[in-house]
């Protein structure tokens, strides 16, 4: 790992974090931080080596930081990097040069500082689309869930997903059995998702990745802080089955809608969830349902219904 990389990991993760006092710096916390350091000069690999009068005052930081920063950077995580390589996982931080780049131009200062992958990391970001939506679908849902991921395998898109029961694991594996390839972005247990899907990962058709510790376990608030990462990664993204106003698909798809990251398109049919009809008259595009164009033909429709729309111009944040 290069010297900043490094240093990103020991301050934002919870690699060999045993005293539970001591929490790694959230977003919120290493963004000013990243800051004060571009202001005076610094960059993150700097930090270990600075005495703690240097960090107060030429980062003007409080006491308490500062003796936090000093125990987080003070700390030996090589066994714990040794044992996630044990699982082929590696850590990804803002830092290095492979970390999404449309994460940083998209998210821009809420790009996660630190991600954990197993799998072909060069997937990470390569054109494709996310598939997105319940658990529990009725026939429609299920069809199509099936057909994207079919339709990505057979047109050379990456199928982004969640990695969950449902929408995910439908879509998931029907790219891969058209011999495609997808990635999921998880909200637990990168760890144990690892061995399920150790085939597909040794064959580089697949990328897991997370924002979390490996070994996390399920909560809802990790399952809806993921969900931008889905989105974030694809050029487009189709929503099977939303609820109303409630739920990881109904969050996700109307901050997507909102923020303008990729254009959001929802499937459309005569039996479609509440939340689908409200996602279309928030501006959502309707996707049909059966598809009359062959699975290959799906980026191009996409692109075609999509040509129109602009997007803001971005400006990617350091680290």
């Amino acid at each position: 790992m290069n010297p900043d990389s490094l240093t990103l990991l020991l301050l934002c993760s919870q690699l060999g974090l045993d005293d539970e006092s001591v929490k790694p710096l959230t977003l919120r916390e290493w963004n000013p931080l990243v800051r004060k350091m571009q202001a005076a000069s610094l960059r993150p690999s700097d930090l270990p080596h600075l005495p703690n009068s240097d960090l107060r005052f030429k980062l003007d930081l409080d006491e308490q930081l500062v003796t936090r920063i000093s125990h987080l950077v003070s700390r030996d995580i090589q066994p714990e990097l040794n044992r996630l390589a044990s699982f082929k996982i590696f850590p990804l931080t803002r830092a290095d040069s492979d970390y999404p780049e449309k994460y940083r131009s998209r998210l821009k200062d809420s790009a996660p500082a630190v991600l954990f992958y197993a799998g072909e990391k060069a997937l990470l970001g390569q054109p494709g689309i996310a598939v997105v939506g319940s658990r529990h679908l009725d026939e429609a849902g299920q069809a199509c869930a099936k057909f994207v991921g079919n339709a990505c395998g057979m047109s050379g898109q990456v199928l982004y997903s969640g990695g969950a029961k449902g929408v995910d694991t439908l879509s998931m594996e029907s790219a891969l059995e058209a011999r495609g390839t997808a990635v999921g972005v998880l909200a637990d247990s990168l760890e144990k998702q690892v061995k399920v899907r150790k085939e597909a990962l040794k064959m580089g058709d697949l990328c897991l990745v997370t924002p979390y510790s490996p070994n996390a376990g399920f909560s809802v608030g990790a399952a809806m802080g993921r969900n931008r990462l889905i989105y974030c990664l694809a050029d487009y993204a189709i929503v099977v089955a939303s609820d109303v106003e409630t739920g990881g698909t109904w969050a996700g798809a109307t901050e997507t809608l909102k923020n303008g990251w990729v254009p959001v398109f929802v499937l459309e049919h005569g039996q479609m969830p509440d939340g689908n009809k409200l996602l279309l008259q928030k501006g959502a595009l309707a996707f049909p349902h059966p598809f009359k164009e062959p699975p290959v033909k799906l980026p191009e429709w996409l692109k075609g219904k999509t040509d129109k729309l602009s997007s803001p111009p971005a400006q990617p944040s350091l680290f």
